[in-house]
């Protein structure tokens, strides 16, 4: 079994499949990558894959609406927005602060 897959397993059952959607729907549409967002690896480095930081702003305010959360300030900085994983992670943080 391949890393990739084998992570894509376990996020799954980890992460709130709505949240991943909302992150991948928010990176097509705003993350400027050169890959399609619905089939990279979570653990992808996403800044290797062209995104950018005016990019990761229009990303962050994608999901924020999308969502209905704001992402904390502790977690507003470029290791939060470097894979599809951890944007999935921060929104989650922010959706439980919320409640």
């Amino acid at each position: 079994m391949d890393q990739d897959h084998q992570h894509a397993s376990t996020t799954s059952t980890l992460a709130d499949p709505a949240t991943e959607r909302a992150v991948r729907r928010a990176l097509a549409d705003h993350g400027r990558l050169t890959v399609d967002a619905q089939a990279v690896a979570s653990i992808a480095d996403l800044y290797a894959l062209g995104l950018s930081s005016h990019a990761t702003v229009n990303v962050m305010l994608a999901v924020e609406s999308e969502l209905d959360v704001e992402f904390p300030d502790s977690v507003l900085n470029r290791s939060t927005f470097a894979t599809v994983e951890s944007i999935v992670a921060a929104a989650e943080l922010a959706a439980e602060l919320a409640s």
